[in-house]
């Protein structure tokens, strides 16, 4: 048996607060569409018990989990805005401070 990855171990409050939501908000889109946890977790390809865990925001359950039910749920598009580089105001503003800077005279 594996290890749990160190970064999952050590994942901020923010990140588990979020994952807890997803699966939440995952869970309630499965219940709306009056799916069972066995005819969801067949379509996922996953157990039951992966698919109550998911539900519950785990962070061991993979990423490709997740986003298969996004997209069982309808909810793909919203993956491909994920981390776009158009909507990155942190780097956007990285970027404007350093062509804001004053060139330095190469030839002093």
């Amino acid at each position: 048996m594996s290890r749990p990855s160190q970064a999952v171990a050590t994942l901020p409050s923010a990140v588990l607060a979020a994952l807890v939501q997803l699966g939440d908000h995952l869970s309630t889109a499965r219940l709306r569409r009056s799916e069972s946890l066995r005819d969801w977790a067949t379509r996922l390809n996953v157990s039951v018990p992966t698919l109550m865990r998911m539900e519950k925001g785990d962070p061991k359950v993979g990423m490709g989990v997740y986003a298969t039910a996004l997209w069982l749920a309808g909810f793909e598009e919203g993956l491909r805005h994920l981390a776009n580089p158009a909507n990155d105001a942190q780097a956007l503003a990285h970027e404007l401070r350093i062509l804001k800077r004053p060139k330095r005279n190469v030839h002093g």
